[in-house]
């Protein structure tokens, strides 16, 4: 018999592996690791903001996150400086900033390894409610976005003759992007939240016959990677969000021993 805590947190996270599986994709396909990266990073600068509003956290990094998606966007229409230096001095200005902040609460008690890696296991009911509901409200912005963020992924001028709103896709994208890194930090933490996008979205990417494919196979590599990964910090004593994503990696390893690439 499985405790509750522990299938709490294995619906937890299967929740959140259907929604970053199809979101991950898009990443995988224009190469946002590194946009992905630095909403991750500002999220201690949303737990600093969270804390001086008495926000919750979750909304303390979405709203933070969702600065930074926009300001992304400003300053890439508005400036000459190339995208990846914008995003080296959002992700590394959000992150100090945060930690200035932080610094004048010296007798506040916050648990830096749960934010850093995550804290599964402590995910509680209402945790649950909010991973799922958002999930699906996640699931449902993705696929109002999806033929026109498709388009743009091939050929954003296309898009734009064809009348798809490639640039407002986008933005919806970041915003979707901001929120899923939100809801995902108490589970697998800032520094692994990327990995959980990426990694499941590129182990099945060979197999995929078509982009609806390849976002459902996501999904189901990021289910696999839970369980497998929380079955197995249970039988072993090992940190639960790292080892998620370590099952996640080793079924990506799996994948490229010997099949051929497509």
């Amino acid at each position: 018999m499985l405790d509750d805590f522990f299938v709490r947190a294995m619906l937890a996270g299967i929740g959140l592996a259907l929604v970053t599986g199809p979101t991950g994709c898009f990443i995988v396909w224009r190469r946002l690791a590194y946009f992905g990266e630095t909403i991750a990073h500002s999220a201690l600068l949303g737990v600093a903001i969270a804390i001086l509003t008495d926000l919750h956290l979750a909304l303390g990094i979405f709203a933070v996150a969702s600065v930074i998606v926009l300001a992304m966007f400003y300053f890439e229409r508005r400036d000459s400086l190339p995208t990846d230096t914008l995003l080296g001095l959002f992700s590394h200005g959000g992150l100090a900033l945060g930690i200035v902040i932080l610094s004048f609460f010296p007798n506040m008690r916050l648990d830096l390894h749960a934010l850093l890696f995550g804290d599964i296991l402590a995910v509680s009911r209402l945790d649950l409610a909010v991973i799922w509901l958002g999930g699906a409200a996640g699931l449902a912005v993705l696929r109002w976005i999806w033929r026109p963020l498709l388009a743009a992924t091939i050929s954003t001028d296309l898009a734009a003759v064809a009348g798809m709103h490639p640039e407002r896709a986008r933005l919806v994208f970041g915003i979707l992007l901001a929120a899923v890194i939100a809801a995902a930090i108490k589970i697998v933490g800032v520094l692994l939240i990327v990995a959980l996008l990426i990694i499941p979205a590129a182990t099945v990417r060979r197999f995929a016959s078509n982009p609806e494919a390849m976002a459902a196979g996501a999904a189901a590599t990021g289910v696999a990677s839970v369980v497998g990964g929380l079955f197995a910090s249970a039988q072993f004593d090992t940190p639960s969000g790292p080892s998620i994503v370590v099952a996640a990696l080793l079924l990506f390893l799996l994948t490229r021993l010997h099949t051929p690439r497509r």
